[in-house]
């Protein structure tokens, strides 16, 4: 058995996958999630292949080290087999890192250096790397980057009409929500020539893929761009920035509460992000309706672009945990951009940590079968 571990760390959280590769065929062990790391009462499941009820426990998980390490206890717990190889999900590879990588000395080193781009993010997922090479430190770990899969945008698409000094620090269009892509890919047979994957959650983005490649991507430089999404205003007006800016909005890390923590579903709601509330909401409170409408409309504004950008679409995937599950918004969207004629409307789970599984037993190779580890470590 060719057990391989995926992780995907969020600011807070941390999702893993377990799963079997043999051959070409891959299956699920088992699926987990510690959610609300860091604060003084955190969630745990795990849901063991073939089961249906989650095992929960509500439990402190000071920090990202210790979700994992109490992931690998939980995994120990089912008598799960032998991890050979360890991928990890990395939002950011900066300027340096457009594919996915055996992790090296070297890599990691260009990892760190590309914090300033993702700060929210590549923090923890370097540290639960630095926690795997304590506790099993002849594993192979794997980096998968969310911006590897859009390093094939041609220049027209990723470049900002930015004077060439600004341009020379990395400021470009990256794109993001990569594996979540790469991962519809993976479930379509064939792949459409003219595809937009909308990956719809409290993140959004919206890619356009010819043939199989990403042409562009709604994010730019960070995962802050783009459509409006459930805490994140999106692309706005870089007046907004000086503006505040003048008027006593002048650190960094007030703006940044602005513009990716108090904006977006939240923002124009007043209450909540969550669309599932506001769709209840809707009819009774004006805030909740302008909140989805201005959803809606972000979204099908930027498909109807990146169709542009195709010269047409032959279909739309709907994925992101609103993508699958709001119906309602779903046909919103789909109702706003039927001007485009004819073409399939696919609805499909992101599967990241599968897609993490399948990119590191690739890159691990031969070496998964001769590098097993225990889960004690």
């Amino acid at each position: 058995m060719n057990a391989v571990l995926a992780l995907n760390c969020g600011s807070s959280s941390l999702k893993f996958g377990l799963f079997d590769f043999n051959g070409e065929d891959a299956s699920a062990i088992a699926l987990g999630e510690a959610e609300e790391i860091g604060r003084s009462e955190s969630n745990f499941w795990l849901l063991r292949a073939g089961e249906h009820a989650k095992q929960e426990e509500r439990i402190t998980l000071t920090d990202h080290s210790a979700a994992l390490a109490h992931a690998l206890d939980a995994l120990r717990g089912l008598g799960a087999p032998q991890i050979q190889a360890i991928g990890h999900r990395f939002v950011h590879g900066g300027p340096w890192l457009r594919r996915h990588v055996r992790l090296t000395r070297e890599v990691l080193e260009e990892l760190r250096g590309a914090v300033d781009y993702a700060p929210l993010h590549l923090p923890a997922a370097l540290a639960v790397v630095d926690a795997v090479e304590q506790r099993m430190p002849r594993i192979p770990q794997v980096a998968c980057l969310d911006t590897a899969f859009h390093s094939t945008m041609p220049d027209v698409a990723r470049t900002f009409a930015l004077p060439e000094d600004v341009r020379r620090r990395g400021v470009e269009r990256y794109g993001f929500h990569g594996l979540s892509v790469e991962s519809i890919l993976a479930q379509l047979q064939p792949v459409p020539a003219r595809l937009i994957v909308a990956h719809l959650g409290n993140g959004a983005s919206i890619t356009a893929v010819r043939n199989g490649q990403s042409i562009d991507n709604s994010m730019g430089l960070t995962p802050s761009g783009g459509v409006m999404m459930g805490t994140r205003c999106g692309d706005i007006d870089p007046g907004v920035l000086t503006y505040l800016m003048s008027h006593g909005y002048d650190s960094t890390e007030t703006l940044e509460q602005i513009f990716d923590h108090r904006s977006g579903l939240l923002g124009i709601s007043g209450e909540t992000s969550d669309v599932r509330t506001l769709l209840a909401a809707r009819k009774e409170n004006p805030r909740a309706d302008l909140a989805l409408r201005m959803f809606c409309y972000s979204v099908q504004k930027t498909i109807a672009a990146m169709a542009a950008a195709l010269g047409g679409v032959d279909a739309i995937v709907f994925t992101g945990g609103i993508g699958e599950h709001a119906v309602e918004v779903r046909e919103q969207i789909t109702a706003g951009v039927a001007f485009l004629g004819k073409h399939d409307v696919i609805v499909l789970p992101a599967e990241e940590e599968l897609q993490i599984g399948r990119i590191t037993a690739n890159l691990t190779g031969k070496e998964v079968s001769g590098a097993a580890k225990t889960l004690e470590g």
